[in-house]
């Protein structure tokens, strides 16, 4: 099944920029969402030169802004002609070890990549579940499997969150048409990571988000991308000892 419609958010820059090119080439309609509308004018303008058969909306949003969120989504479902798929996609990865006197960035971190993904997931399904169809994508990582230190304490947790509840929808859904297929990219390099120099098995974004698309195409329920070594390792990060742990972030 070709889903024809795709909304993205978090699509100005990162990963959810480069989902949206492979998108593009591969003559999908795009719904495109971010803060930075600015960023999204350029980039609207870079998949029409790419592809300019397809049609690209753009829309500015800020996912902690929860009734925009539904509005955005309700918007873009008409406008669009219906919503095929919609990746839950805008994330951060501010933070510091706990109790070290960043509780705020931590919590900014905590409500935008698990309360905010939440909100997208609500607007997502209800769109879904009037027509009793659609794929909804949740953009987890490779730290949901296991736990970090450090800045990715918090992190690694809202991703084990958004992971766990993207299987209970599943579970909710059993029997259905509609498909949650949730996606956890090893470590790609993006704006989110591009201070971080000593990152084991890291690629490029153009690579990486071939990897996505690839495994979003598919609708399976759990992928694991790139596939190597990512498929492979998150059986071993699920046991590693913390002292390897600790080693790794």
């Amino acid at each position: 099944m070709t889903r024809q419609n795709i909304l993205i958010t978090g699509a100005s820059s990162g990963l959810g920029k480069g989902m949206a090119i492979e998108f593009a080439k591969l003559g999908r309609n795009l719904a495109l969402c971010a803060r930075r509308v600015e960023r999204l004018t350029e980039l609207q303008t870079e998949l029409l030169a790419i592809n300019p058969n397809i049609k690209v909306l753009i829309k500015a949003l800020d996912v902690n802004d929860h009734d925009a969120v539904f509005s955005v989504f309700k918007e873009f479902d008409a406008e669009m002609g219906g919503l095929d798929r919609i990746i839950v996609n805008a994330g951060m990865g501010k933070g510091a070890s706990i109790g070290t006197g960043y509780f705020y960035a931590n919590k900014q971190t905590a409500e935008t990549n698990f309360v905010a993904a939440l909100a997208q997931c609500e607007a997502a399904m209800e769109i879904f579940r009037a027509k009793n169809a659609g794929h909804l994508v949740t953009i987890s990582s490779i730290s949901a499997v296991s736990s970090y230190r450090r800045a990715m304490t918090v992190y690694a947790a809202t991703k084990a969150a958004l992971s766990s509840m993207s299987e209970g929808l599943r579970i909710d859904l059993l029997g259905t048409p509609i498909k949650v297929s949730t996606v956890h990219p090893g470590f790609i390099r993006s704006e989110i990571n591009e201070k971080v120099k000593k990152v084991p098995f890291i690629v490029d974004t153009e690579t990486g988000c071939k990897a996505m698309v690839k495994a979003i195409e598919k609708e399976g329920e759990n992928s694991y991308v790139p596939t190597w070594p990512w498929a492979f390792l998150q059986w071993f990060l699920r046991i590693a000892p913390k002292s390897i742990l600790k080693k790794m972030s």
